[in-house]
């Protein structure tokens, strides 16, 4: 194995060697690609860009844009670029080029290290055992392009039936980036001098589907190098997921395509079960640019362009499926809900997908697991979003296969769900009108909030991501919550988190950790009217978007008890998130329980930990009239 001195030394002549071929000709943006190789290295290049690609692991560990390293090779850690899941402790290694400069004219070289796992374990990633973590053979390429101002990498997994069963630690892409890459650009909240807070790597989490063009910037270099991750397809958990985006104090980018991070999502294979997954390709983009805006502003342009090249023409590779063969999926929502103001339809954001079909999995440490769409990691996953309120949509470039069909939309409490749908290769498909009736427990009383599986229209939800906001809840709400529904405002009147409330001087924020410290039990009083006392049964309908630890919900309506709910713990709170897994709920209690006139229904957190509470998405009270108490 290359030590990290000798690569170091290595990298540095062919860095030289680069300087002096282009010295006083300017940097040719429309050069010709050429791949060469020795017996530790592949090198690409087009006149810009050098890449160097370590035949031992499949690591990229030099990248070279106009003369200025930016990967960043520090002692200790895992240096350069990488997949977590690479080839070092495969039986054998096929090194290759992959796709021949000399046979196109100069515009694409593309390598191959291949790992042919038989009987040991491969990967390093983060909760991998000390003899590796899966046995699954593992080919990593890289692609370098005419005129292209970065690389492209993607990796191939194949478990033949003959290997053991697994299921997957965390797994991700990785650049060590040249510190003086000094500004982090992860979205519009968190963008600016890099580390925008010290010490804590959650700060930098963020839906990974939405945001998938971030990374760093150098106002004094003027040069920038971002991720730019193609298609959501190939990460996990869905749109709704967030991810660990970058870390440390030192710029480090990471495509986190599978984690246990915000309840995770599961990878599990068998033996003598055949399974395939391309994760990528995606980008490493170089750029320059006056300001660290603009050259995240043109990163994201540069996403745009490379969505349209989707899925890429120049990949070739029996475990990825070209456009020809995908397939198109068209239709239209129409809501149909009675209970609903009259003309009420789709008024927000639709989002709809194809997924496996829910099933379940053996979990290493024992039990079961259900794995659905939010915690879906060993297959596919395709989206669409759509905001014009016609209900209709179009998936487009979905791989042949059987799956779930799933829609939410801001407004609408709940998810439509439909098993069975079958795609075939090169077809499209019309599922024409589909009716959507969203459930009720009767009319309904009031509303808090908007179910939209986020809690960004509460207080403080803007600004999710800072550290110890627990700590700052009792100078904000000494008093804790009282809302009146339809008088109170969310945005000022209820707080985004509801923990424990914190009277001690002495409890304090830990990076990574959370806190150290208990607070009492914390009330959220709902205050409402009713022209009558209860007929029937009334049933709170709650829809969560994230937790701390498990924790218990205690509920009491107009002074007498009215039950407990427990929650499980998703790790919202210490990783500085607005959501992660979102649960629907419901909790009904007797009609004797309400009163004409005023009302009062407290939900408490109990005293504890400040690491455990809940962050709500929606709360709604219905009375069903009918139903028997």
């Amino acid at each position: 194995m290359t030590s990290t001195f000798n690569r170091r030394h290595l990298l540095a002549g062919v860095a030289a060697t680069t300087l002096l071929a282009q010295a006083g000709t300017g940097w040719a943006q429309s050069q010709p690609v050429t791949v060469t190789e020795d017996e530790t290295r592949f090198i690409l290049n087009n006149g810009m860009v050098t890449a160097i690609v370590s035949k031992e692991s499949g690591d990229l560990i030099s990248l070279v844009y106009k003369g200025t390293e930016v990967l960043y090779g520090e002692e200790g850690g895992h240096p350069f670029g990488y997949w977590s899941h690479d080839v070092k402790r495969a039986e054998s290694i096929i090194t290759g080029v992959t796709i021949n400069p000399t046979s196109n004219g100069g515009t694409r070289a593309e390598v191959s290290v291949k790992g042919i796992a038989g009987k040991n374990k491969l990967g390093t990633g983060p909760g991998a055992s000390a003899d590796g973590d899966i046995n699954c053979d593992i080919e990593i390429r890289y692609a370098l392009g005419r005129g292209e101002q970065g690389v492209h990498t993607y990796c191939i997994f194949d478990h033949p039936p003959e290997y053991d069963g697994w299921t997957m630690s965390e797994a991700r892409f990785a650049t060590k980036l040249q510190p003086f890459l000094d500004h982090i650009h992860v979205d519009d909240l968190r963008s600016g001098p890099f580390p925008l807070l010290k010490g804590d790597k959650y700060v930098y989490s963020a839906l990974q589907a939405e945001h998938r063009a971030y990374g760093f910037s150098s106002d004094a270099r003027k040069l920038g190098v971002f991720f730019l991750v193609t298609s959501p397809e190939y990460l996990s958990g869905g749109p709704t997921k967030p991810e660990l985006m970058a870390h440390g104090e030192k710029p480090t980018a990471l495509m986190y395509w599978r984690s246990s991070h915000y309840t995770g999502a599961n990878v599990s294979v068998k033996a003598g079960e055949a399974w395939q997954r391309v994760v990528g390709p995606m980008m490493v983009y170089v750029n320059e640019g006056p300001t660290p805006q603009a050259m995240w502003d043109d990163a994201k342009a540069k996403l745009k362009s490379e969505e349209q090249q989707w899925p890429y023409a120049w990949v070739n590779s029996p475990a990825y499926v070209p456009k020809a063969q995908r397939a198109t999926i068209t239709g239209q929502f129409v809501l149909n809900d009675p209970l609903a103001p009259a003309g009420a339809g789709i008024s927000g954001r639709l989002s709809v997908g194809l997924s496996k079909a829910p099933y379940t999995v053996d979990l290493p440490r024992g039990g079961t697991r259900i794995i659905g769409w939010q915690n879906e990691g060993r297959d596919y996953q395709f989206w669409t979003h759509n905001g014009d309120r016609t209900g209709r949509f179009i998936i487009p470039n979905i791989v042949p296969g059987t799956y779930s069909l799933h829609a939410y939309a801001d407004g609408v409490l709940g998810e439509f769900y439909r098993a069975d749908v079958t795609v075939a290769a090169g077809q499209s498909l019309d599922l024409g009108r589909i009716d959507w009736t969203p459930v009720r427990r009767g009319r309904q009383l009031w509303e808090i909030g908007t179910p939209n599986r986020t809690a960004t229209e509460y207080f403080y939800g803007d600004r999710f991501f800072l550290t110890a906001l627990a700590l700052e809840y009792p100078k904000l709400f000494p008093n804790d919550v009282t809302f009146r529904p339809g008088i109170s405002d969310p945005a000022k009147d209820w707080f985004f988190q509801h923990t424990p409330h914190n009277e001690s001087p002495d409890s304090i924020y830990r990076d990574f950790f959370g806190y150290r410290g208990d607070g009492r039990a914390t009330p959220y009083r709902i205050l409402f009217p009713m022209s009558a006392s209860g007929k029937g049964r009334a049933t709170l309908r709650l829809a969560i978007c994230g937790t701390g630890g498990a924790t218990t919900l205690e509920f009491t309506v107009n002074g007498k008890p009215a039950g407990t709910l427990p929650l499980p713990g998703d790790g919202v709170l210490t990783r500085h998130q607005i959501q992660a897994r979102w649960y629907e709920f419901e909790h009904s209690f007797d009609d004797d329980l309400l009163q004409a006139g005023e009302n009062s229904l407290v939900i408490t957190v109990p005293a504890g930990s400040l690491n455990t509470g809940v962050v709500y998405d929606y709360l709604r009270l219905e009375l069903d009239e009918t139903a028997t108490a």
